[in-house]
């Protein structure tokens, strides 16, 4: 057996692999090049067998994935005779000797694009604290809000998807990923894209407490990278992100600079070739980040996307009455009935945090002014919190539409000639409504509402002023119907 440990055969050994990394930089490019095999070195050779060295367990393992073949080719050219590359981890802290020297005035550059070489042992170079841990090594994550959970997050059409989704990813046993990895959920701001992010991570911590899950947003992993840059340690780094069994990245779409999005790419892509959960969430759809490399959308494009649309009404009211309920239990003097919960969530076509200030505002106004909480005190409340009507005039299909909606009763019926009490008093309202919003004629009015002579339109006009008049409710509840047509 020959072994290359001496001092004249280790001088071989070592222009030899200078050669063969120089090959390697230039098939896979600079970039490639520094960020998996800088950090190799050549320790002997056995027979036909080259013993080399990495200094972690993922570089050894990512290296023989994806590049043991090519690296064994050009091993056996450039040495010959090599029919085997053993790749071995070399103990913690053992210095580092490139296998291509560099320019020093291209060392810079590589610093600042993000591939530094990882300090020695002797150095006495700063160690890059990632913030919430150990040196280079702590949890580094975003701190997780206990209330948002997946008990606290209220399902409705409009996000039924992406809930289900995120359920299924933080179930996903270890190596065995959700069967849609990545998983991208995207939406506008304030739709639930972080309780979701949020709730993932806490039911793995509570379930599977020996998971190693991280949550974070874009901005922290930037802010990591640049603080491993500037201290030279770039490698604990790597290993803080590319060690974890579910990674989570919120606000992906303020992840910017080429160095931080390669560096994201190379963690992306070591995560999810080994079977790793990756949970992305962002306000636009991958192929809308314009920021972001094409080769990157197309990688997050190829998981399960997901978008989450603004909560339909149902899912607003059922919002409102949990938001309520809270804010009942800390002051039992909150009192809101179901007729506010209606029309503010009517008004405020948002998520949960147009929806809960807007409520804030109304329990604040009656707290301050010390009145009832009134359809008239709320619309005053929220004005500014309401889109403008633009001038838009309130149309007969409209009030059909709403007058339907409010008392649940098919257009059909109120065109049609029955006389169930259920659908006459909605009726006479709608005409009523349509006299006093509109400019059409009795006569007109009386034609959109099934055919009805100009006469049964005033009658129900007057029933309906009357009724007004003698019943607060009746009146309350009518002028509810005239805010929601005209702030539609």
């Amino acid at each position: 057996m020959t072994n290359s440990s001496g001092s004249d055969d280790g001088t071989i050994l070592k222009d030899k692999w200078s050669k063969v990394a120089q090959r390697l930089r230039v098939e896979l490019g600079e970039d490639l090049y520094t960020s998996w095999f800088k950090r190799m070195e050549a320790e002997r050779r056995d027979d036909d067998t080259i013993v080399v060295s990495v200094p972690t367990r993922f570089l050894r393992n990512w290296i023989q994935t994806h590049y043991f073949e090519r690296l064994l080719k050009l091993c056996d050219a450039e040495l010959g005779g090599v029919s085997n590359v053993d790749i071995r981890v070399r103990p913690r802290g053992t210095p580092v000797v490139p296998a291509v020297p560099e320019p020093n005035e291209q060392a810079g550059k590589r610093e600042a694009d993000g591939f530094v070489q990882r300090p020695s042992a002797h150095s006495n170079r700063a160690v890059a604290r990632i913030p919430g841990g150990r040196p280079g090594i702590g949890d580094g994550g975003a701190t997780l809000d206990h209330s948002l959970e997946f008990d606290t997050f209220l399902v409705g059409k409009s996000n039924v998807l992406a809930h289900a989704a995120a359920v299924r990813a933080a179930d996903a046993e270890i190596n065995a990923p959700s069967g849609f990895n990545p998983l991208y959920i995207h939406s506008q701001s304030g739709l639930g894209k972080s309780h979701l992010l949020n709730a993932v991570a806490a039911h793995i911590r509570n379930s599977r407490p020996n998971r190693k899950v991280l949550y974070v947003t874009a901005e922290r992993f930037m802010y990591q990278f640049k603080a491993a840059l500037n201290a030279k340690d770039m490698l604990s780094f790597k290993d803080h992100f590319q060690g974890t069994d579910v990674l989570l990245i919120d606000d992906f779409q303020f992840l910017t600079g080429k160095a931080m999005q390669q560096e994201f790419c190379h963690t992306f892509n070591s995560l999810v070739d080994s079977k790793r959960q990756v949970v992305i969430a962002a306000d636009l759809p991958p192929a809308q980040l314009d920021n972001i490399d094409a080769r990157m959308r197309s990688r997050l494009a190829g998981g399960l996307v997901v978008d989450i649309e603004p909560p339909e009404l149902e899912l607003r009211q059922e919002i409102l009455k949990a938001r309520i309920a809270d804010a009942a239990r800390r002051d039992p003097n909150v009192v809101i009935d179901d007729g506010i919960v209606t029309f503010i969530s009517d008004r405020i076509r948002g998520g949960g945090r147009e929806l809960e200030g807007a409520l804030t505002r109304v329990i604040a106004t009656q707290q301050l002014t010390k009145s009832q909480i009134t359809v008239d005190m709320a619309a005053v409340a929220i004005r500014d919190l309401v889109n403008p009507s633009n001038g838009q005039r309130v149309k007969i299909d409209d009030i059909l539409r709403i007058i339907g909606k409010h008392y649940n009763v098919p257009k059909a019926d109120l065109l049609s000639p029955r006389r169930a009490r259920s659908i006459v008093r909605p009726r006479q309202i709608g005409m009523y409504l349509a006299k006093t919003l509109t400019t059409r004629s009795l006569p007109e009015i009386g034609r959109r509402f099934g055919g009805r002579d100009h006469s049964t339109v005033l009658h129900a006009v007057r029933k309906i002023e009357t009724l007004m008049q003698q019943d607060d409710k009746m009146a309350r509840e009518v002028q509810l119907l005239v805010r929601l047509l005209e702030h539609p």
